[in-house]
């Protein structure tokens, strides 16, 4: 998809919404409490179409730094296409201005569950674990955590996708969180209507939330049993077949991090984290080519 295209189905998209308008505020000092406190909300050359595009084509691309990219490819090979295009600083100041309609587009882009859906979790690092007490931008988020590669300190980004590779559900927790406490808010939230079978790995092995999704909500989760768990869902030879394709949310992961690039250690504003993260997923999103369970003759085999 050129960025031509790309534009036209974002700015479809923004003038579908419905026209609203986010004021930023700053928090007031304890001398200026009487007064309002705004950020100076001045009208830019670009629209917020404009704002979007640019920022989801950088995760397609195949650049590991936005400015890099930004100067690259915005103001020096496409000046044609953005006349009006701002300094890369002042860019990353309006950021934050399209996370609203960014979100809102990232749940527009999620799938159908098919009856066969996959959930793993990820680890999103925000800086070295050297340099932990000395980064202070997420400390009120992020949180120390280990997980089976080691500790570390940042977010735990939960996936859940279909055999077709679309992602159903994303969500965010701080490193040190229950992967089976995410998943159970899922259905208790009622965010997406879900059914069939779940395949994941380890981490989610719970007798309770298994005889609880499948009571209330008529979800099987099937997962690798642990030494000192019993059974509680008759496995069969087809569920086994399930669980050993369960690298399709490997693959995706794989994709989102090599390709779609929503893990880096250079955040310096949780907005920001915030709109990189959503415009990774949407890149992902958008690609043509998705890993996903092809039925061919013979068992069910996976594409890349």
């Amino acid at each position: 998809m050129t960025i031509l295209e790309l534009f036209c189905d974002v700015d479809d998209f923004c003038q579908a919404l419905p026209p609203f308008q986010v004021s930023l505020t700053r928090p007031a000092l304890p001398e200026q409490a009487l007064h309002s406190h705004l950020i100076r909300n001045r009208p830019t050359g670009l629209h917020l179409s404009e704002i979007m595009t640019i920022l989801i084509a950088f995760h397609q691309s195949s650049y590991r730094q936005f400015k890099a990219y930004y100067t690259t490819e915005i103001l020096t090979h496409g000046r044609a296409d953005f006349p009006k295009a701002p300094t890369s600083s002042r860019f990353v100041e309006l950021m934050p201005r399209a996370l609203l309609h960014l979100v809102i587009s990232l749940y527009r882009s999620f799938g159908a569950c098919t009856g066969i859906s996959f959930v793993d979790s990820t680890t999103l690092e925000v800086c070295r674990l050297k340099r932990m007490n000395t980064h202070p931008m997420f400390k009120e988020n992020a949180a120390l955590g280990k997980t089976s590669m080691g500790w570390l300190y940042g977010f735990k980004l939960h996936l859940m996708c279909s055999d077709t590779g679309k992602l159903l559900w994303v969500g965010l927790t701080p490193g040190n969180g229950d992967d089976r406490a995410a998943l159970r808010d899922v259905f208790q939230h009622g965010l997406f209507s879900l059914f069939g079978k779940v395949c994941a790995d380890r981490g989610y092995s719970s007798q309770a939330l298994v005889t609880e999704l499948l009571k209330e909500h008529h979800v099987a989760l099937h997962t690798r049993l642990r030494k000192n768990m019993k059974c509680a869902v008759p496995v069969l030879s087809e569920d086994a077949l399930f669980l050993r394709k369960r690298a399709i949310i490997e693959s995706v992961i794989d994709q989102l991090k090599n390709i779609s690039q929503v893990e880096h250690s250079r955040h310096r504003s949780p907005v920001n984290f915030m709109v990189n993260l959503v415009c990774g997923l949407i890149a992902y999103s958008r690609q043509p080519k998705k890993p996903s369970l092809i039925p061919e003759a013979g068992p069910l085999k996976l594409a890349a």
